[in-house]
């Protein structure tokens, strides 16, 4: 899109946005302001003149200010004036009320809080006012205000109040208040010199010039349209930004003092639109470096505030916008660490106009931007109750509050040093209706909130942290007294000797560094215990441990095996064509596997027998490895024999490793599994050529079939590349990735979202992180998932994911064609939408790859729903109190009542039972039937299993395995027009089902049973089927209660694995592969899948297939099979036609032809014919 049309559509939604925000100044609105105020001045006109007030109206507000002399007779207000944005109601108490030193010690903000008490008092009985609250000025306790909701409430402004701040205006000489000067007598410990009170004295001259700072806003506005709506454009900009709209940093009237200087220096005008503004002002607060030398209005008929006038205010505050009129710093409650965030959110702000579709305006003003998801690492101070808060008062020249930010913000900055990029502390006080006059020990009540930024992860985890040199005493000696037993001396490879301390960890564990030093400089520096410290970085944790550790620590050994294996297969030379590329595509490379495979005893190349020291698997995951052989001319051009051609060469591979390097290796009809290192890499072979059958008009099934298979290798092994590129520049994106994956599959959406999508969902969040930085923790970047998933626009956006920055305008422009041409049927079936979740990269323009038929309609509107409900849960987690673990395993546990059947499996009949997160439970439902679970399979080896030779144990292995994914497989083939199954791929016990008939809304049971009369099936029938698809697995049904249609809940237990067992009818061998690996089954080649009678296929048997090639296919097969093994074993070898066109009649009537004989000869010898045969 060209640059003008990013501007038009910016300008348009930002026009339709104001129309949104702004204020409706409506008759009727105008009406409920008028009134409010009315009753504000008839409550107040009731109460007696020269009232006498005294401290009992707020005893413990005067108490822990630390006042005195604080009666005084009450007076009517000398003016009422409307300010601010038109929510401000100013009181400009009388002078009568004070006295001339009431500057000193808290008087003043005595007097001020017990002025509003009388107020608030009268208000009560007002009819015209629904409540009175009280609230503080800034976040500042000293300073209350009274916020009054009126009785009549306004539809468009439901939170409308009228705020009461009370002025002074020229009640005390200024020069009594000027910065340097002391007025809080207790900080003066007996020296010569008292200590100033800047703060307390800016607080007094706040108020006193509040209705004059209002006047220079309003003189400024006044007139000015695009200036009133840039504003607006900042204040929600900020708002959507928690962490810069607090206390210590912008405000509403801090926007307007900036635009009214930018206005002042001419940096603006009148001609430009709001947006300009809004820009200007962005670029004014991030990028120039003014700010260093302060802010300083100019002003006709006035002088400009000196060079020695404004030395003070610099050296006072870190912040300072000065006005000739206005005898104080306008922005004294900027903190150093708020302006930096401040800056650092304008920058990012600058990036998303530039960088970002639309001009920015969804990640500017739409994004909420709190602290759970911009903080990499969040900290929580519990500090109710804690007295080293207010060891010294509560109120000196600033708050305890605001003194204890600073000090915990120093030992943390200190303490993390160039690991952190930024530290924000904030402490919210907020209080409870009518409970200022208790005193102000109530504002401990929140926890005070920790966020760091890192600087990089490099520095993040880096494990010594190296101090001065010991000859430099003085600086030496500071290390010591900061770190404590943590420092010590050491001497480094180069031969420098430093102090310095160190933070040992387990690779795995580097990213709790961070918490071990903050948790340790905060125990040392602040009177704290280690319940009072939540640190939000390893909660989350637990759902990627396997056993006691991670299983991503395996990772090293598990390259150095691939690399030894790259190597074998490079240097094969008995094959007609070398290996040129060995690419590995299975998660586990790219290190985004949830549970990458541990190394297996029984995998290993070498030949003893090992121990059972500890639970020994019976199952291992095969490692898929993509290999690609040397050009040639000779290849042949139909794409079957290409496929065969390949499996050939598979073959000799694993003949020439096993003869070579005496490896095992083992063959199924698609490719070859070799073991080494304790892993078990799964063959297979690309050629290029197969990519290009698709342009050929073939419709036989086989074609299909072929070209399907090689897409989908080629798409695997770009998505392999990319991924592998970007988890190296991102390190973060491997936890979070397996974060996310776990989450999709504990919440049973292992059917709908493939793990390649969800690396590529992942992959955006680091890509294009605006208005964020990408996330450098695990937390931080889980939420972020979580969030995409259910707020991105998945019906009319595509997510395009660049990771090689490979897209060009027009690649750009075929994927936005792509996805409007997925579109166009919506509005016709909403139901059915090519590739509901659209997503575009440059390997897969038209989103075929992962998501073209899963996720669809229904079921993206479930997983968005279950990642809103994930998201919200997250962030309260992260920002209240909140220390129970159950609440974060939660996150994890999914609801089995939304499902309208459970189906429950044997916990320890699953391949991984170790990787079960929490046993699934069912306290309502109707059993339809039970069963128990197998006694053939057990997924730990047994003591008996290791007895026998080393190629007998190692055979016992099963290699991909897994009998829920089978089961799953059955039921989606069985009853795919009946129900959706969902389920867990990576360890979960639990079968959900949802009816498709009736999935778009609830019904009774009996709605059910009628409706699914009519179709000729009955629910419960439907439910008891399951049990009988396969009666291996299922062996108990339960019926659900009538809250839901129906529900299921079956326990269901794995096949045996011992030996071949009996197949349902119409079963393939192809599909039961699992069932034979301990037989001596070798799957060489395929054709087409070929229905037995199960007769046949009796427990002692054992089935060796080998089919033929077509006459052009010169390339002999070896079968990778010990006949010495299977000399007591019958043999089942069949040879079916090479006719594609072969049919299951066919063969019926070859096997009345059948014989029976021992194991003769080899098998190499029955490839000829074309007639199956029993051996």
């Amino acid at each position: 899109m060209e640059p003008d049309a990013f501007t038009n559509s910016m300008d348009l939604k930002v026009r339709e946005f104001l129309k949104e925000v702004r204020l409706d100044h409506s008759p009727a609105f105008t009406k409920l302001v008028d009134d409010t105020v009315s009753a504000i001045k008839d409550a107040i006109d009731k109460i007696p003149e020269d009232l006498k007030v005294t401290g009992n109206e707020a005893p413990g507000f005067v108490r822990d200010i630390g006042a005195d002399k604080v009666e005084f007779k009450f007076k009517k207000p000398k003016s009422i004036k409307i300010g601010g944005s038109y929510a401000i109601q100013c009181i400009a108490k009388p002078d009568e009320c004070f006295l001339e030193k009431d500057y000193l010690n808290y008087r003043y903000h005595a007097k001020r809080c017990l002025y509003l008490c009388i107020i608030k008092n009268y208000l009560k009985f007002s009819s015209l006012v629904r409540k009175v609250e009280w609230s503080t000025l800034q976040n500042e306790a000293r300073k209350p205000v009274l916020l009054i909701y009126p009785a009549g409430e306004f539809a468009e402004v439901p939170a409308f109040f009228v705020r009461i701040i009370p002025t002074a205006k020229s009640l005390f000489t200024i020069k009594k208040l000027n910065l340097r000067r002391n007025n809080v007598r207790a900080l003066n410990d007996g020296g010569s010199i008292p200590q100033a009170t800047p703060k307390y004295n800016t607080s007094i001259l706040e108020d006193m010039f509040l209705e004059d700072s209002a006047e220079l806003i309003k003189k400024t506005f006044l007139g000015w349209k695009g200036l009133g709506e840039a504003s607006i454009l900042l204040k929600v900009w900020a708002r959507q930004r928690s962490s810069i709209y607090v206390h210590d940093c912008l405000n509403g009237f801090l926007i307007s003092v900036i635009l009214a200087y930018l206005a002042n220096r001419g940096r603006i005008n009148n001609s430009m639109k709001a947006m300009e503004i809004f820009r200007v002002a962005l670029s004014f607060i991030g990028i120039f470096r003014l700010w260093d030398y302060g802010l300083y209005f100019q002003q006709e008929g006035q002088n400009d505030i000196t060079k020695e006038e404004r030395m003070p205010y610099r050296e006072t505050f870190p912040v300072v916008i000065c006005n000739p009129s206005l005898p104080f710093n306008l922005a004294f409650r900027v903190s150093r660490s708020g302006f930096m965030e401040l800056q650092d959110e304008a920058a990012l702000a600058l990036k998303c106009i530039e960088q970002c579709k639309d001009g920015g305006f969804e990640e500017i003003f739409m994004t909420k931007v709190d602290f759970a998801a911009k903080y990499d690492y969040c900290i929580r101070l519990n500090l109710k109750g804690t007295n080293e808060v207010h060891t010294s008062g509560f109120c000196l020249d600033d708050e305890c509050w605001r003194l204890y930010e600073q000090k915990v913000h120093g030992v943390l900055n200190q303490g993390l040093s160039n690991r952190a990029k930024l530290i924000r502390v904030t402490w919210r006080n907020t209080l409870s209706e009518g409970s200022i006059e208790n005193g102000l020990s109530i504002f401990d009540r929140e926890p005070m909130f920790v966020g760091v930024s890192v600087s990089s992860l490099e520095k993040a985890f880096r494990v010594v942290d190296i101090g001065p040199n010991p000859e430099n005493k003085e600086e030496a000696l500071k290390f010591r007294r900061f770190w404590g037993d943590k420092a010590e001396l050491r001497r480094f490879k180069d031969g420098t000797i430093a102090e310095s301390t160190v933070w040992e960890s387990e690779q795995w564990t580097k990213h709790l560094i961070l918490k071990r030093i903050a948790e340790y400089v905060l125990l040392r520096h602040l009177s704290l215990s280690k319940e009072n410290i939540v640190h939000i970085v390893d909660q989350l944790d637990f759902s990627l441990l396997h056993g006691v550790g991670d299983p991503i620590s395996f990772s090293g050994s598990l390259l150095r095996a691939l690399e030894v294996l790259s190597k074998r297969l490079r240097l094969i030379e008995d094959i007609p064509l070398k290996v040129s590329s060995v690419q590995p595509i299975d998660p586990a490379f790219r290190f985004t596997s949830v549970f990458p495979p541990e190394p297996h005893p029984l995998a290993n190349d070498k030949d003893n027998v090992p121990r059972l020291h500890k639970l020994m698997p019976s199952c291992t995951q095969p490692l898929e490895v993509m290999i690609q052989l040397e050009g040639s001319g000779n290849w042949p051009m139909d794409d079957f024999a290409v496929e065969k051609t390949k499996t050939a060469f598979l073959l000799k591979i694993g003949e020439s490793l096993q003869n070579t390097w005496g490896m095992k290796c083992t063959a199924t009809e698609d490719d070859v599994d070799v073991f080494m290192s304790g892993y078990v890499f799964r063959l297979k072979i690309l050629h290029e050529r197969g990519l290009s059958l698709v342009r050929k008009e073939v419709g036989s099934d086989q074609v299909k079939r072929v070209t399907s298979v090689d897409k989908k290798l080629f798409f695997r092994s770009q998505h392999s590349s990319m991924i592998n590129g970007l988890q190296g520049c991102y390190p973060i994106y491997v936890p979070v990735v397996r974060l996310a994956k776990r989450w999709v599959a504990s919440h049973l959406f292992s059917t709908s979202l493939v793990e390649e999508a969800v690396e590529l969902l992942v992959a955006y969040l680091f890509l294009k992180p605006l208005p964020f930085n990408a996330p450098c923790s695990r937390i931080a970047g889980f939420l972020r998932f979580l969030r995409l998933l259910s707020e991105y626009d998945w019906t009319f956006s595509a997510l395009v994911v660049d990771i090689n920055n490979d897209l060009g305008p027009n690649d750009e422009k075929e994927i936005s064609d792509n996805f409007m041409l997925s579109r166009k049927a919506y509005e016709e079936n909403k139901q059915n939408v090519s590739a509901a979740m659209f997503l575009g990269t440059a390997y897969d323009k038209a989103s075929e790859a992962w998501t073209r038929f899963s996720p669809n309609v229904s079921e993206l509107k479930r997983l968005v729903a279950y990642a809103r409900s994930s998201a919200n849960l997250l962030t309260k987690l992260i920002l209240q109190d909140q220390i129970d673990f159950y609440k974060w395993e939660c996150l994890f546990r999914t609801p089995l009542n939304n499902y309208d059947a459970i189906i429950l499996l044997h916990m320890d009949k699953l391949p991984y039972p170790q990787r079960l997160l929490f046993p699934s439970e069912l306290n309502l439902g109707k059993l339809v039937a039970r069963g128990n679970g197998s006694k053939f399979f057990n997924p730990f080896m047994l003591p008996g299993d290791l007895k026998g030779s080393s190629d007998e144990v190692k055979n016992k292995l099963l290699v991909n395995f897994d009998p829920l994914r089978c089961f799953v497989g059955d039921l989606e083939k069985e009853f795919s027009d009946t129900f959706k199954v969902w389920y867990d791929s990576l360890g979960g016990d639990a079968i959900g089902i949802t009816w498709e008939k009736f999935s778009s809304k609830k019904r009774s049971r009996e709605e059910l049973g009628e409706e699914a009369g009519e179709e000729g099936k009955d629910p419960v029938d439907v439910l008891k089927a399951v049990g009988e698809v396969e009666t291996l697995y299922a062996t108990s049904i339960t019926q659900d209660s009538p809250l839901s249609p129906t529900s299921l809940e079956t326990k269901i237990s794995p096949p045996p694995a011992r030996s071949t067992v009996p197949s349902p009818p119409n079963a393939t061998l192809q599909h039961r592969p699992h069932q034979m690996k301990n037989s001596h089954i070798a799957y060489l080649v395929g054709a087409k899948p070929i229905s037995l009678n199960p007769s046949l296929m009796r427990p002692s048997s054992t089935v060796l297939t080998f089919i033929g090639f077509p006459e052009e296919n010169p390339y002999f097969i070896q079968p990778l099979i010990h006949p010495q093994k299977m000399r007591k074993t019958k043999i089942l070898v069949i040879t079916p036609s090479p006719n594609p066109d072969f049919k299951h009649q066919e063969l019926r009537d070859q096997q009345q032809r059948v014989t029976s004989r021992q194991w003769p000869m080899r098998p190499e010898k029955f490839l000829k014919g074309d007639e199956a045969h029993l051996w």
